[in-house]
């Protein structure tokens, strides 16, 4: 027989319930502070949902009446200093966080109707929300208040707190962070990637998981064999809290200790709310209409209402009083919202957001660059491409102490698997964050500091492939974060990966990913062609207040070009063009290793086509007047690039230069591209699959044949 031990988990994990003396140690201003707070909540969503009945929300009502316990007993286990986020279902977290900061007790403030009004424009889209209405119910956003926003899709919202808690760490502070899950977020993978980055870096962060039974209509039961949520924590060395979240003193008790523990640097920490939504998922009707909940499920959970709980501790006179006074404001804000049309109510007209701001915020203006030296100073040497990636960041790195850099195997191996950080770790150690393999969790780190805004962060994925299982951080976060909260939220931050086509690692390595971000308002997009141009293109990306995708390409790396010997403080503007070759007969738009291989085909080729290196390749950068400059003397356009077509950049390019450029063409937009499949192994199937000198000289032979010049 073989020899058992069983394995004592690394991090405690233990249920919490209150006592008489606990209610005892309560002050009476807390246990009216915290009643005051879920009654706000719970006539503010009672206010919510008859809007909604009446078509007056456009979208998604996700009521939170009967979790209000969680939420108020977590808010009041923190500091001012402290943030949060949330999810869909996030009104109670986020009323309960901002009415505790403008200092609501237990009376309707000034400051407090200021709350309840800009909280309610938002749901119904108005003007006077806190992001003029373009975030609605599910994007709750104040960030003086410590509130970060609330996140539409399942577990989105954690890594950008554990970002938060990483900013709250490394800027000295004894801040934390906390990001409220449901019981679904907790089997989607960014919960569990980021607790374990979470515990990995000892992050002051507390995931806060609130355990309604239901993810919509699916029980825990069918989700998961292990129903004990926080459970989870110990598979992380967690340390870990389940509580009843209709006690909202357990809750409150719970959430201390686990703060506790963060502000003491042996964070993070795991507490489970056990609560109940008393309706559906979203609206006005109770589960049992649906028939995944019953009736009699639903009235045991009713008959612990967390505010009935606290209302047996406190004079019914007064709990009457200040009800009434609650409910009184809201009607008055409902009113103030709503006017008279026939039988009903509509929305009063001048409170809608005005249409012509829908593209506002959506990027910076760039005006952070205004001040940027752009004129080069000092020696042109030549230079490895790869040896200048490092010393930029170097040089950047002394001079800036907000960018830190993360990624895989970045911190060792001599610079990574390609050299780009070379000298780094040595030089700032504590800056240079070699992460797990868990792209969706680092870049989530990385949105949330550099949402923060203490921090500029440079995240390298080791190949591009690599973004779609980051895909919600990279596209639904950082590229939306700005324009979804009205441009309260930004994101300075840095994605550096490299174009492998050519190095034989197939399919889920070799993506050009230009065309992919090029379909993301938000990302700007960087494509350094010589050492020089990295230079000056990646210092205008750390400057940027948008996130920058800054591409490479592995042929480049070891490829030897122009480059500054001695200043590396200069800036490319981002939107700038450069004229590789001088043409006359043909303009070829391209970019990275193309440019070169454009040049040598018009020699080869005999063609005196005018090369352009495009240099940023995101719409609103993209350097028009020079390509049409170009156009209106050559008269035909060849777009070129390498990889394949379907995640191709040059489609909608093409596209968009036969529309802008038309008056000025002799023929249509030409392009050179890799072929349908993705690159793969064998090396004559990978030579195939992509664009290469002789298709540029074959497309360059073909355009000059098609204008009867040739």
């Amino acid at each position: 027989m073989p020899l058992t031990t069983p394995l004592v988990p690394a991090a405690p994990c233990v249920r919490l319930a209150t006592t008489e003396d606990d209610w005892a140690a309560l002050s009476p201003a807390d246990l009216r502070a915290m009643w005051w707070s879920m009654q706000a909540i719970r006539s503010f969503e009672e206010a919510v949902l008859r809007l909604a009945s009446e078509a007056l929300v456009h979208g998604p009502a996700h009521s939170s009446i009967g979790q209000e316990g969680g939420a108020t007993g977590a808010i009041f286990a923190l500091k001012p200093g402290d943030q949060i986020n949330g999810s869909h279902r996030g009104h109670h977290q986020f009323l309960a966080k901002a009415l505790r900061h403008v200092g609501a007790a237990d009376a309707v403030t000034p400051d407090a109707r200021g709350v309840l009004r800009g909280a309610l424009a938002e749901i119904m889209g108005l003007a006077p929300g806190y992001s003029g209405g373009r975030g609605g119910s599910m994007h709750l956003r104040w960030a003086e208040a410590g509130a970060l926003g609330t996140n539409a899709i399942v577990g989105g919202g954690v890594p950008l707190a554990a970002g938060a808690a990483a900013a709250m760490k490394f800027a000295g502070t004894d801040n934390v962070a906390v990001t409220f899950l449901g019981d679904g977020a907790t089997n989607i993978g960014a919960a569990p990637e980021t607790m374990n980055l979470a515990a990995a870096w000892n992050l002051p962060v507390v995931f806060f998981i609130e355990n309604n039974l239901y993810a919509v209509s699916t029980t825990v039961a069918e989700s998961t064999r292990e129903t004990r949520l926080a459970a989870r924590g110990m598979g992380f060395a967690i340390p870990s809290w389940q509580v009843d979240g209709m006690d909202p003193l357990a809750v409150k008790l719970a959430m201390e200790q686990a703060v506790a523990l963060c502000r003491a640097g042996q964070g993070p920490a795991i507490v489970e709310a056990e609560c109940y939504r008393f309706f559906h998922q979203n609206g006005p009707l109770p589960g049992s209409a649906f028939g995944y909940r019953t009736k009699e499920e639903e009235a045991a959970w009713r008959a612990r209402d967390p505010i009935a709980l606290l209302e047996t501790r406190i004079p019914r006179e007064d709990a009457a009083a200040m009800r009434a006074e609650i409910e009184a404001a809201m009607a008055a804000i409902v009113e103030e919202f709503t006017e008279p049309a026939g039988n009903a109510r509509r929305i009063r007209p001048a409170l809608w957001p005005d249409p012509a701001t829908k593209d506002q915020h959506i990027r910076s203006d760039l005006s952070e660059l205004a001040g940027a030296r752009t004129e080069f100073r000092g020696r042109i040497v030549r230079r490895k491409f790869i040896e200048v990636v490092a010393d930029v960041m170097h040089r950047r790195m002394a001079t800036d102490g907000r960018i830190v850099v993360m990624g895989e195997d970045i911190h060792r191996l001599r610079g990574g698997t390609n050299g780009a950080t070379r000298g780094l770790a040595e030089a700032f150690p504590g800056r240079i964050l070699g992460t797990p393999i868990s792209e969706g969790a680092f870049m989530g780190v990385a949105g949330g500091m550099a949402m923060d805004g203490r921090f500029r962060p440079v995240v390298e994925f080791m190949y591009p492939d690599f973004l779609w299982v980051a895909a919600d951080q990279v596209f639904n976060q950082a590229a939306k974060a700005r324009h979804m909260f009205a441009g309260t939220a930004k994101a300075p931050l840095v994605l550096r990966t490299k174009v492998a086509i050519g190095t034989g690692y197939g399919s889920q390595h070799s993506m050009d990913p230009a065309g992919i971000f090029a379909t993301a308002p938000g990302w700007r997009i960087v494509a350094p062609a010589t050492p020089y141009d990295y230079v000056g293109l990646m210092n205008a990306a750390l400057a940027c207040d948008d996130p920058v995708l800054v591409l490479e390409h592995v042929a480049l790396y070891q490829s030897e070009g122009d480059a500054p010997e001695d200043d590396l403080d200069y800036v490319i503007p981002i939107g700038s063009a450069r004229i590789a070759r001088r043409g006359s007969a043909v303009t070829v738009a391209t970019y990275l290793n193309m440019v070169g291989q454009s040049v040598a085909a018009a020699e080869a080729a005999g063609v005196d086509a005018e090369v352009i290196d495009l240099r940023t390749l995101d719409r609103a950068s993209l350097d028009w007047a020079t390509v049409e400059a170009s156009v209106r003397r050559t008269g035909a356009l060849i777009v070129v690039e390498e990889g394949a077509q379907g995640p191709s950049w040059g489609g909608w390019f093409a596209d968009a230069a036969q529309r802008r450029l038309f008056d000025w063409l002799d023929a249509p937009v030409a392009r050179v591209t890799g072929g349908e499949a993705s690159p793969t192994i064998s090396k004559a199937l990978e030579r195939a699959a992509r664009a290469t000198q002789v298709d540029v000289e074959a497309a360059l032979v073909a355009m000059e044949r098609d204008r009867g010049r040739r």
